[in-house]
């Protein structure tokens, strides 16, 4: 009996001492900008620090950071930074405040697009998301390696929205050292207005709803988080798998680069003719149903009647358009299929 006592007892031993000893999973940064990233990690409150909260990550490169189990925090990449002549480090988009390369348990200064995780969570299972909730600076893909139990699926923001961003939004010229627009921030950061920040009054799901400005960012970007309450169409989750997190996944396409903008004003009396075919011009009104009906809407966008707010609809929806244009001219099949996997409405 001591015995088999003994042998059982060592069994729950050693299964415990396994279980405790499962692998952290792997977070793996790749830069496909064009140009250098600082990628920034932050962890939440209660959840464990990371080995790094910061680092330089040239054009072309990756660099693999082992993840606790049971964290939960966001990454982010900032952009053109720099360090001064006492030593500073600042970046004009996505700074974290710390006057260093490592974050050192600082955020990203808005606006910055955000990877957003909880690992481990209910069920066993990762949430994760993409948010643009507090503005947008670069194009963000996020890829679980396998498909295990959950939805695993892609999210992110595939297109470079700096310029086409509202005037109202824009990050301006000049805090880029003349490189163009460099952010677009949120209508919360530009407004400080409570309807937009989902704040005050407006703090519960059924008084804050999308706005024009939440919705360009939707249309271009649908399985971003795009407002407080986005979470239906935003939060994705997976189990026991590492994440490939990319920066400037391709197609890397600026809305207002010369031969999209060529493709786009071609385009544009077809659609006309289209949307006088399907009823004429849309009104603002016909439009709230667009977030389920991109190539419905992109059918009626055409016309020189479109208001202010729907011509912010047709921007997005454009930018949407935009990521199947680039992958079948330039990319091939398997990053197609990748984009249409993040645009399941089409």
């Amino acid at each position: 009996m001591d015995h088999l006592l003994l042998s059982y007892t060592l069994f729950i031993l050693i299964s415990l001492s396994s279980f405790s000893g499962v692998e952290p999973i792997t977070f793996k940064f790749i830069n496909k900008c064009r140009h250098t990233i600082w990628p920034g990690l932050l962890s939440g409150a209660g959840t464990a620090q990371l080995p790094t909260t910061g680092f330089y990550l040239s054009s072309g490169k990756s660099r693999a950071v082992k993840i606790p189990i049971s964290w939960s925090g966001r990454v982010w990449g900032r952009t053109l930074c720099t360090q001064d002549s006492t030593g500073k480090f600042s970046c004009v988009t996505g700074d974290c405040g710390s006057g260093k390369v490592e974050c050192l348990g600082s955020g990203a200064q808005p606006p910055a697009t955000l990877a957003e995780f909880t690992l481990n969570g209910a069920d066993g299972l990762d949430f994760y998301d993409v948010s643009l909730v507090d503005g947008y600076n670069l194009p963000m893909l996020v890829i679980p390696k396998k498909v295990t139990r959950g939805g695993c699926g892609a999210t992110g923001c595939l297109i470079d929205l700096n310029g086409a961003c509202p005037k109202e939004l824009k990050l301006s010229a000049a805090a880029g050292g003349g490189k163009g627009a460099v952010a677009c921030r949120s209508a919360c950061e530009a407004f400080g207005d409570p309807r937009f920040c989902c704040s005050e009054g407006y703090a519960t799901p059924d008084t804050c709803g999308p706005s024009v400005y939440s919705l360009f960012f939707k249309h271009a970007c649908p399985r971003s988080y795009s407002y407080a309450y986005d979470d239906k169409t935003s939060t994705y989750n997976c189990a026991g798998t590492d994440y490939d997190i990319i920066f400037c996944p391709l197609p890397y396409t600026s809305l207002v680069s010369g031969n999209l903008m060529y493709f786009i004003l071609k385009l544009q009396p077809e659609i006309a003719g289209t949307a006088k075919r399907w009823g004429g011009a849309p009104t603002c009104e016909q439009d709230d149903d667009v977030p389920t009906k991109p190539w419905f809407f992109i059918s009626r966008c055409g016309s020189t009647s479109i208001s202010c707010r729907c011509s912010l609809y047709c921007n997005g929806t454009f930018a949407l358009l935009a990521t199947f244009i680039a992958p079948v001219t330039n990319f091939g099949l398997v990053t197609f299929r990748q984009i249409v996997a993040l645009n399941p409405s089409s």
